[in-house]
C-alpha cells in the first residue's frame, strides 16, 4: 500500500513540473556559438538566439558587469523562452533572478527597494575557505555499546586507510550517528569534516568491488585516497548579496530567508557587505559573480523605476540586465510621453536589441511536435496538420492550449491517440481572440456597461474578418 501511495505521489509531482517552457534545456548552440535549427526544446529564431549566445559567452567570462539587453518582438515569438533557455546554459553556478515588472508595484517595499533585492539577487559571491578533511577508505568500524541501563554512553573506533598510511580513531555518540545516518561500513571510502563533524561518503573502494555478486545501480566505486590522511582541502561556498543581506539585518539570520521576512534593508547594511566583500576580493578569499536579472513586461515599470535602472547599471557590481517587452510606440508610464517600447530613450541607448520574428509554419509543427511529447499527448499526423494550421491562423499559445484539451476529449470517448475530431471538438467549445471578440461585436448590445458606438463595433468587426 505505501509503494502505490509513493507512486501517485512522483507523477503528480511530473504533471505539475509542466509548464509553459518547462520543455526547454537551454539555447540549443554548438561550441562555436551557432544555434542548432531545433536544439534543447528551442525552435527557430536563428539570430535572436545567435545574440544570446554571444550574451551568454560575455555573462560566463564574469568580466563585463552593467551591460543591458532587450529582447523585444510581438506576443508569442519565444521572448521568455530565449531568457528561460539562456537561464538554463548558464546553469547553477551562475545567479539567474526573475522578476515581472508589475510584481514591483504588489511588494509591501517600496519600488526602489524591490528593484536593489532583485539587483542583488542576481550577484553571487563565491566565498573560499580552507578546511581541515580526514579523506580515506574505512577498514573498520568497532561500536562499543552499553550493556546495562545508565551505563556510559556508547563509544567506538574508526579505522582509516589510504595508499600509504592506516590510523585509528576515537568515535562519540555524534560520530556514531553520523556514520549510522550515512550507512558508511567497511570498504567505503568517505570524507569527514572536522570542524563541522559532516561526513560525507564518496564511494566505494575499487579493491571491495567483488565484495557482492551483485551491486545497485547507484552504487559508485572510486579509487582509494593517496598521501596523508589528513588534508587541507578549499571549500568553495556560492550565495548571493541579497542572502548575505538578509541574514545580517534579521535578527533570525538565516531563517529569514525561508519565511520570506525580508523587509526594507538598510543602506548601511548594504555598504558594510559591499566593504566586507571588497576585502576578501582583495585578499583572494572571494570571488563575485555577475549574474543576470531577468525582468519581463518591462514596458510596465514606471519612469521612477526607469530611472532607478539608469543608476543601478552604472554601479561595477550590477548584473547583466535583460529585459522583454511586446509593446510598440507607446507612453511611458507615469508620464504623458510616448517612446519606442515605453522604455525612455536615456535608458533604450543602455541596451542591445534582440528582436524575434514570428514563427513560421513548419516551426509552429516543431513546438507542437516538442509541446505534445512534453505533456505526454500522442496525436496523429492529421491532427497534427490541422493543428498546425490553427496555430497559423489564431496563434501559437492557444495551439498550444488545444494539446491537452483535446488529449482529455479522446480519453472521454475512450481512444488512445488524439485524431482530428478532438481537435474540432475542443476547437469549437473554446474561442481565440479574433473569434471572440467578433462574437463580442455582434452582441455587444446585450452586455452590461457597453460604451462602444455601433457604427465603432460594426468597423472593428469588419476588420477582424478581413
Amino acid at each position: 500500500m505505501a509503494e502505490l501511495k509513493l507512486s501517485e505521489t512522483r507523477d503528480l509531482t511530473r504533471i505539475e513540473r509542466i509548464g509553459a517552457h518547462s520543455h526547454i534545456r537551454g539555447l540549443g548552440l554548438d561550441s562555436t556559438l551557432t544555434p542548432r535549427s531545433v536544439s534543447e526544446g528551442l525552435v527557430g529564431q536563428l539570430p535572436a538566439r545567435k545574440a544570446a549566445g554571444v550574451i551568454l559567452h560575455m555573462i560566463r567570462s564574469g568580466r563585463i558587469a552593467g551591460r543591458g539587453v532587450l529582447i523585444a518582438g510581438q506576443p508569442g515569438t519565444g521572448k521568455t523562452a530565449i531568457a528561460m533557455g539562456l537561464a538554463k546554459s548558464l546553469g547553477d553556478q551562475t545567479p539567474f533572478a526573475m522578476l515581472s515588472a508589475s510584481e514591483i508595484f504588489s511588494f509591501e517595499i517600496s519600488k526602489t527597494e524591490a528593484l536593489t533585492q532583485a539587483f542583488r539577487k542576481a550577484i553571487g559571491v563565491r566565498i573560499k575557505e580552507e578546511t581541515e578533511v580526514i579523506e580515506g577508505e574505512v577498514v573498520e568500524i568497532v561500536i562499543d555499546r552499553p550493556g546495562a541501563v545508565g551505563a556510559a554512553a556508547k563509544t567506538g573506533k574508526l579505522t582509516l586507510k589510504t595508499t600509504e598510511m592506516e590510523a585509528c580513531y576515537d568515535m562519540g555518540v555524534k560520530l556514531i550517528e553520523a556514520m549510522g545516518k550515512e550507512k558508511v561500513q567497511s570498504g567505503d571510502v568517505i570524507a569527514l569534516d572536522k570542524s563541522s563533524g559532516k561526513i560525507t561518503k564518496l564511494g566505494r573502494s575499487f579493491s571491495r568491488s567483488r565484495d557482492y555478486d551483485a551491486v545497485g545501480g547507484n552504487t559508485k566505486f572510486v579509487q582509494c585516497p593517496d598521501g596523508e590522511l589528513q588534508k587541507r582541502k578549499e571549500v568553495v561556498h556560492c550565495v548571493t548579496l541579497h542572502e548575505i543581506d538578509v541574514i545580517n539585518s534579521r535578527t533570525q539570520g538565516f531563517l529569514a530567508l525561508f519565511t520570506g521576512d525580508t523587509g526594507e534593508i538598510r543602506s548601511e547594511v548594504r555598504e558594510q557587505i559591499d566593504t566586507k566583500v571588497a576585502e576578501w576580493r582583495e585578499e583572494g578569499k572571494a570571488e563575485v559573480v555577475p549574474g543576470v536579472l531577468f525582468i519581463d513586461e518591462v514596458h510596465m515599470l514606471d519612469v521612477e523605476c526607469f530611472s532607478f535602472l539608469n543608476r543601478a547599471l552604472e554601479n561595477e557590481m550590477a548584473p547583466i540586465l535583460v529585459v522583454a517587452t511586446n509593446r510598440g510606440h507607446t507612453v511611458i508610464r507615469g508620464t504623458n510621453y510616448k517612446s519606442p517600447h515605453g522604455i525612455p530613450i536615456d535608458l533604450l541607448d543602455r541596451l542591445l536589441v534582440i528582436k524575434t520574428e514570428p514563427y513560421s509554419e513548419d516551426d509552429i509543427s516543431k513546438i507542437l511536435d516538442i509541446r505534445c511529447q512534453e505533456e505526454d499527448v500522442e496525436m496523429s499526423e492529421d491532427a497534427k496538420v490541422l493543428l498546425t494550421k490553427i496555430g497559423v491562423e489564431t496563434s501559437l499559445r492557444y495551439a498550444i492550449h488545444l494539446i491537452t484539451s483535446s488529449a482529455l476529449a479522446c480519453q472521454k470517448r475512450k481512444g488512445k491517440v488524439v485524431e482530428m475530431e478532438d481537435i474540432s471538438r475542443v476547437y469549437q467549445l473554446f474561442l481565440d481572440v479574433k473569434r471572440s471578440t467578433q462574437y463580442l461585436m455582434e452582441y455587444q448590445s446585450q452586455y452590461m456597461f457597453n460604451e462602444v458606438p455601433e457604427d465603432e463595433g460594426n468597423e472593428e468587426a469588419a476588420d477582424m474578418q478581413s
